[in-house]
């Protein structure tokens, strides 16, 4: 995939069961799609280029003991946002996947964003960050919002343009191969 420096995008919907899949299905697949915020005066847009999948059959997952008043979004409808904050220090932008009550989801490691330096958004604090992400964002939809969305690619990204490879930044479940990013 080129990342092309003067990205002008519509917003291209996803299938509706996109989201009802598996974390580890969705998570590859949201590679090279755009993330897109609205902001007070302009708008942001980047391409996903790194994404880790999580599900509550891995103790790495916050849902994976049971759920709780903050991971309760995680549990929610497959295509909202589910927005923690990080160590008390950042929040992270993940999007739930396979069906309500269960919880799985994606984290959205890295984004590219045109014009921009290659590392403003190259960790899953930064993306927030950058795009101006808090938990006010929590269980909005993905699509069906004008502030925060995510649309479809509108190229086909090749196996062989993904490494895939296990998680980082974590302290269990760490063997699982379940992180995804774009070689270029």
């Amino acid at each position: 995939m080129i990342l092309d420096k003067n990205l002008k995008i519509e917003k291209h919907l996803f299938p509706k069961n996109f989201f009802q899949r598996h974390s580890k299905f969705v998570a590859p697949d949201l590679i090279g799609c755009y993330l897109t915020k609205n902001n007070e005066k302009d708008q942001i847009i980047g391409i996903i280029v790194e994404t880790e999948a999580y599900s509550q059959e891995e103790e790495a997952c916050h849902g994976y003991r049971k759920m709780t008043q903050s991971n309760k979004s995680l549990f929610g409808k497959p295509g909202t946002f589910y927005i923690y904050k990080s160590y008390g220090i950042h929040h992270c932008l993940n999007i739930v996947t396979d069906k309500e009550n269960f919880a799985s989801g994606v984290l959205i490691r890295a984004v590219f964003i045109p014009n921009k330096n290659e590392r403003l958004a190259s960790g899953p604090g930064l993306v927030t960050k950058t795009f101006g992400i808090d938990k006010s964002f929590n269980s909005f939809e993905v699509i069906n919002n004008n502030s925060l969305w995510i649309s479809q690619k509108d190229s086909i990204i090749d196996q062989k343009d993904l490494i895939q490879t296990t998680r980082i930044g974590i302290s269990k479940a760490k063997n699982i191969k379940w992180r995804w990013y774009l070689k270029n």
